[in-house]
């Protein structure tokens, strides 16, 4: 067995095979989404329950038909979501359509307060109150944030099984924008981090593993892509290669410039 396999991703005391979490949002239709979650092999799907909410046939424009939910896990998720109140109650009914596939004891929820339209930047003291609500009736929740240290220790502390620091606005595409932040966040924590929101392509993925991420959650880097199942195994291989470098550990950087090999007694002086 690889280090990478003898330190699989665990989430309040589940273990999960792939440290990459998958979206289901934007993709141009089921088949290609179906191909690119199957593609990219990952363990963990998420959901928008507001948008399963509002379809007028269960699962058919969400994937829950048609994709194998026993050898997935679904993370409903509250997007959409503008108050605490809200989240609770969508919170909620994502534990509820978890039990109808079949996940019984699956009380997963990623959880989003997000009041602001046009940034769509998490509300951090809104997100800090319906976890501690969430936490009390037994979710076991992976709240979305801002990359911000204090907040993430806070959230750490009640509770929480993960968090989830953006790395720039959500579907912007923008990369790791505050990497020192995060490197706070993945260094103070005793939980997984997990990076969600902003990664563009697998490069990008593959450094959050770098930093030493748990895992990272995308979507749209992949289904906005021009070809979204190759992105997908892309993403696949980065977050894999990603995490073996963590392991294997960083080269220490140098001034100078340094031979690969020692120079040979008297062939300089020839």
């Amino acid at each position: 067995m690889t280090d990478l396999e003898k330190q699989p991703l665990t989430i309040d005391k589940i273990t999960f095979p792939s440290r990459l979490m998958l979206g289901t949002g934007k993709y141009k239709n089921l088949h290609e989404a179906k191909n690119s979650i199957e593609i990219s092999q990952a363990s963990i799907i998420t959901v928008a329950i507001r948008r399963i909410q509002n379809a007028k046939t269960f699962g058919k424009s969400n994937l829950i038909d048609g994709l194998d939910w026993r050898k997935l896990w679904l993370l409903p998720n509250t997007a959409g979501c503008e108050t605490v109140e809200e989240a609770i109650r969508i919170a909620s009914l994502g534990r509820e359509i978890a039990k109808k596939l079949g996940q019984t004891d699956n009380n997963f929820i990623k959880l989003e307060v997000i009041p602001d339209p046009k940034y769509l930047l998490p509300d951090p003291i809104g997100t800090l109150k319906a976890a501690e609500y969430l936490i009390k009736k037994n979710f076991t929740v992976l709240p979305y944030i801002s990359p911000d240290p204090i907040l993430a220790k806070q959230l750490e502390e009640i509770g929480c099984a993960t968090v989830m620091p953006l790395g720039s606005p959500i579907g912007s595409g923008q990369g790791l924008q505050n990497i020192s932040n995060l490197e706070i966040i993945i260094n103070n924590a005793k939980i997984p981090v997990v990076i969600d929101a902003g990664i563009g392509t697998a490069s990008e993925a593959g450094k959050a593993m770098e930093l030493g991420a748990s895992a990272v959650l995308l979507n749209t880097a992949v289904a906005k892509s021009l070809k979204p199942q190759h992105m997908a195994e892309a993403m696949k291989f980065s977050v894999i290669s990603g995490r073996m470098a963590y392991l294997a550990g960083r080269m220490e950087k140098r001034l100078r410039a340094q031979p690969s090999s020692p120079p040979v007694e008297g062939l300089l002086e020839k």
